[in-house]
């Protein structure tokens, strides 16, 4: 243990280390500087007990108390493996670590957690609630490390909704405001499974289709004040003037917040499309995927354009996540799969998404090696790929 300018005994990252020391490919891995190609900012301010609750739980359903915001397996594990490195001891109260957290600041807490969780690179996501979290310039600025930044299309075009489109102009005025947004972005992303599930036409819309479409949403959008892009034909026309530019295009599969339908989200409903893009050799990143995690692997394996990772399901799984990490090693060919942590506000999510990865993936990847199934050689390779080079190759960087 190290005493730092707080006064506070924390946990080193050494450490830390030591935990993943359960063979050569852990080791490694405790010490590889990871891509996490998709995750978003984490929030400036001390965050009330709400927003903690809310965002530690990955619903919009407040729960009524620390204690049973923190009564999962994320929670366990943010109590486990982030309090000692803010200073707090391990196992502390659900109520206990809140309320050091918040003694600390949001300021110590990130800059402890990021640190922490050794990420050179970080694809940065900044459409959902941006206003709230540190942007590209701000996670730059903390965490000392790369960021690119990918561009969310569903909020490109809600911004075109609220700045005065037409219904004649909106599909010229979004592919021009896309243009822009895209100049220095690495790749776009779509939640068309929010909005509209995956089983959807994977057809592109015809012009006047899109023109009759946006009428009726920009009125929609007048009489509301609410611009939340959800109809079909312009779900569909944003993902193909998307496509147009040929970015890595990401998607997100499976879990996620509580207004979309997971049975609608897995990705072997959007098959055909994958097809296409395929055709266009248009990158197709697979986003989290819990719990169709192998289904995923199917895809990737199947098409030469298929990329996945489990993201976010590692961070709130938290002592099982090795179980779904080992699951995608089943199907998937190694240079297909990716890390993300997919965390958004809270840095114990960023922390934790790279931390279990790490555990889970060197613990996997030495019983090949202690089983005599895998050299370690080529563990090793698997393992590098997985956490940092694949990323890299899928995005063309």
């Amino acid at each position: 243990m190290s005493k730092n300018v707080k006064g506070i005994y924390m946990s080193t990252s050494s450490s830390l280390s030591s935990h993943y020391a359960f063979g050569p490919v852990s080791e490694y891995l405790g010490e590889l500087s990871l891509v996490d190609h998709h995750v978003h900012g984490v929030v400036r301010e001390n965050p009330s007990a709400a927003a903690f609750s809310n965002m530690i739980t990955e619903s919009d359903r407040t729960p009524k108390s620390i204690e049973m915001a923190l009564n999962s397996q994320v929670g366990y594990a943010v109590r486990r493996w982030a309090a000692p490195l803010i200073g707090a001891p391990a196992h502390i109260s659900p109520d206990e670590y809140f309320q050091h957290r918040i003694s600390v600041g949001n300021e110590f807490v990130n800059e402890q957690l990021l640190k922490a969780a050794n990420i050179g690179h970080y694809f940065i996501e900044t459409g959902y609630r941006g206003d709230e979290i540190h942007g590209v310039d701000g996670m730059r600025t903390i965490t000392g490390s790369k960021v690119s930044e990918i561009i969310r299309i569903e909020t490109v075009a809600e911004n075109v909704a609220r700045n005065g489109s037409t219904a004649a102009g909106f599909a010229s005025d979004f592919v021009a405001a896309l243009a822009v947004a895209t100049k220095n972005a690495i790749g776009i992303k779509s939640i068309v499974a929010y909005r509209i599930g995956l089983d959807f036409d994977p057809t592109r819309p015809t012009a006047q289709e899109v023109e009759t479409a946006a009428g009726r949403w920009l009125k929609e959008v007048e009489s509301t004040g609410v611009a939340r892009v959800a109809d079909p034909v312009l779900v569909r026309f944003l993902i193909w003037a998307g496509a147009d530019l040929g970015l890595p295009f990401q998607f997100h599969i499976g879990y996620g917040d509580p207004d979309l339908d997971l049975h609608k989200c897995d990705p072997l409903l959007m098959t055909d499309l994958i097809r296409s893009f395929e055709k266009l050799e248009i990158p197709v990143l697979l986003l989290h995927t819990y719990p169709y995690q192998r289904n995923a692997g199917y895809l990737a394996q199947m098409f030469n354009n298929v990329y996945l990772d489990v993201g976010l399901a590692i961070n709130y799984s938290g002592a099982r996540s090795g179980a779904i990490i080992a699951e995608t090693l089943e199907l998937a060919p190694f240079h297909k799969i990716l890390f993300s942590s997919d965390a958004w506000g809270l840095s114990e999510l960023t922390f934790l998404g790279a931390h279990l990865f790490r555990r889970g993936l060197g613990r996997l990847l030495d019983s090949f090696v202690n089983d005599d199934e895998w050299s370690q050689v080529n563990a090793i390779k698997v393992a590098k790929a997985i956490g940092h080079d694949n990323a890299l190759a899928a995005y063309r960087l």
